[in-house]
């Protein structure tokens, strides 16, 4: 039996309404130093043509329109989809530079439609389709001559990523009004950890300083980030090897890597495809 897919759109419907310039200036900052680009530039993806597979909330199919860059963002998920519209509505200049499609990346013969970019972007989406391996194959295929492949996948910690797996079930097998009771506890657990790890360290154990530093990573909100975490399916992991294997295999070669260790959270990975590449 397939897993309960997890309404993404409904938390960053909810995300959106703590989005101000300081987050949006955050996910320009992150994306600039994710894909290497030249912070002198204005507009550093000026003239390149990006694809957002699985745009969330379009926070950052944005920060590549505000970079320069031509985008097409696309979601399975109609409430996405809606989000991003929101964005591109507010912040859109009219100029066409910026569509929006409905769809998914396994949809072969969509994709196949779409030709290729000079980015293909998909944080933290990839592992939630039910065929993580398919989807990055068919995300590669998007990718053009010398162009960027830049994802994040689920690092797999293995026994610690089983039991995520089991806390992600029981959100999805309460009640609606009891998930956020569930995602309040599970969170205080993991909080109250860190916050002993923090101690130990010498340091100062609450939270405020790590929930600043997610903002100033990616724009991101904390608690709308334990909503996605721990109600987030379906759910799959690689280690970075299995990622990067067949990837290289594929004519990829890397170009920045950014890895939890053994901690759990997402492995980022951006990879250009060498000239004669498949």
């Amino acid at each position: 039996m397939s897993e309960p897919r997890f309404a993404f759109g409904d938390n960053w419907r909810s995300f959106l309404q703590t989005l101000d310039e300081d987050r949006i200036a955050q996910a320009d900052a992150s994306l600039t130093s994710l894909l290497k680009l030249d912070r002198a530039l204005d507009r550093p993806l000026r003239g390149k043509t990006f694809l957002d597979l699985g745009s969330g909330s379009g926070l950052f199919s944005l920060a590549a329109y505000r970079l320069g860059a031509d985008v097409l963002s696309i979601d399975f998920d109609p409430e996405c989809v809606a989000c991003t519209e929101v964005l591109r509505d507010r912040y859109g200049d009219g100029q066409n530079r910026w569509q929006i499609r409905h769809g998914s990346v396994l949809d072969s013969q969509l994709m196949e439609s779409l030709g290729r970019f000079d980015v293909v972007y998909s944080w933290g989406v990839l592992h939630h389709t039910g065929d993580m391996r398919r989807a990055i194959e068919l995300a590669v295929d998007r990718v053009d001559q010398q162009g960027v492949l830049a994802i994040a996948i689920y690092n797999d910690q293995g026994g610690g990523s089983r039991r995520w797996l089991t806390i992600k079930r029981i959100y999805h097998r309460l009640p609606g009004p009891l998930r956020p009771v569930w995602v309040v506890a599970v969170a205080s657990w993991y909080e109250l950890k860190f916050a002993v790890a923090r101690l130990l360290r010498g340091k100062n154990p609450l939270p405020f300083s790590d929930w600043r530093q997610k903002k100033r990573d990616r724009g991101m909100s904390a608690w709308h980030d334990w909503v996605d975490w721990i109600g987030g399916l379906p759910f799959e992991v690689a280690k970075p090897e299995t990622i990067l294997v067949p990837l290289a295999a594929q004519g990829l070669s890397l170009v920045n890597l950014t890895t939890v260790g053994n901690g759990w959270g997402c492995n980022e990975y951006v990879l250009r495809r060498l000239p004669g590449g498949v």
